[in-house]
């Protein structure tokens, strides 16, 4: 007599069949977890507003490096001197700034290298005073209080106003603050002007009825760069080239209708259409390979900054140049 617990077979067939099954879940399992741990990441750092944030909205890139495997990390910083932070400690792999911060981040020893940059946009920056402070020139700054993000873009504008006003830069009192709290102190009367780029600038001209002392035109370019961890650049060489492709395509319909970029950008950086668009009329569009002539435009900053001690130590913009960008060396 067969024994109530011992298997038939067809309970033999069943044990194996289950047997079988549980030998093949785990190396199943395994496999899945390894396919998603292979999958790349590519981590681009952006700001409020830009080229960078419009790519965002629109989801070209994220499709493109879809169909090979990578996907995308958007990140969000206040302004360049942070993202580049992020870049130095290897948080993020690309980004874009303004002319400044890429020069305090190589001060810092910042392992970064200049991929490309937008045209100059000189009126997208400038000194505001509220729109009935006394001070009617930039040379009424002397002795007051601005506000400015530190080695931010503004922080240049400031250098140059002041020089052509004939003033130092020492003859005022500079407040470093990012963009929100430097619009609180704003409202506050708290500092007597602020140096500040769009949106903000769109923004505080718009609501607050900010009135404009000085822009960057005839001062400063305003140029925006596009700047990669040097590791990532030299191991993937390849993506940097489909994002700076899909920029171009991206600049090529952005140049030809602002309205259209204002209702794209408005909700991504949550302001009104008519500052949005504001502020896209003053962006210039149309990316770049870095050339020789804006790097030695960098250096001279650098060193500006180097003078007034605002770096630690003398930058060399080409040692953060592609290895085929070749500087003029000084006599």
């Amino acid at each position: 007599m067969t024994h109530p617990l011992a298997p038939t077979s067809k309970r033999r067939r069943l044990l194996l069949a289950l047997a079988l099954a549980a030998s093949t879940a785990v190396p199943f399992g395994l496999a899945h977890a390894q396919a998603a741990a292979a999958r790349e990441t590519l981590r681009i750092g952006y700001q409020k507003y830009g080229t960078l944030t419009l790519l965002k909205a629109r989801g070209d890139l994220d499709r493109r490096l879809a169909a090979q495997g990578i996907a995308v990390q958007w990140s969000e910083f206040p302004a360049g001197p942070q993202l580049l932070e992020g870049l130095n400690v290897g948080s993020i792999d690309f980004g874009t700034v303004g002319e400044a911060p890429p020069i305090f981040a190589q001060a810092a020893g910042a392992p970064i290298v200049y991929v490309a940059n937008q045209p100059p946009a000189p009126s997208a920056e400038a000194i505001v005073v509220a729109k009935d402070s006394p001070l009617k020139r930039v040379a009424d700054l002397k002795g007051k209080k601005v506000a400015l993000n530190k080695g931010s873009n503004v922080h240049y504008l400031l250098v140059k106003a002041l020089e052509k006003a004939g003033l130092g830069y020492a003859d005022v009192q500079t407040v470093f603050l990012p963009p929100a709290d430097a619009r609180a102190a704003f409202e506050r009367g708290s500092v007597d002007a602020w140096v500040i780029w769009d949106p903000f600038l769109a923004a505080a001209e718009t609501q607050l009825g900010a009135r404009v002392l000085a822009d960057g035109t005839g001062l400063v370019a305003n140029h925006q760069f596009y700047l990669a961890a040097r590791s990532y650049g030299e191991r993937r060489p390849q993506v940097i080239e489909a994002i700076v492709e899909e920029l171009a395509k991206l600049d090529a319909w952005a140049a030809k209708d602002a309205k259209a970029v204002a209702a794209l950008l408005a909700p991504q950086i949550g302001l009104p259409i008519d500052i949005t668009e504001r502020s896209a009329q003053r962006f210039a569009y149309g990316i770049q390979p870095i050339s020789a002539k804006v790097a030695q435009e960098q250096q001279k900053i650098a060193d500006a900054f180097f003078e007034l001690k605002l770096i630690p130590r003398p930058v060399k913009i080409a040692e953060a140049l592609p290895a085929s960008i070749k500087l003029a060396q000084k006599p």
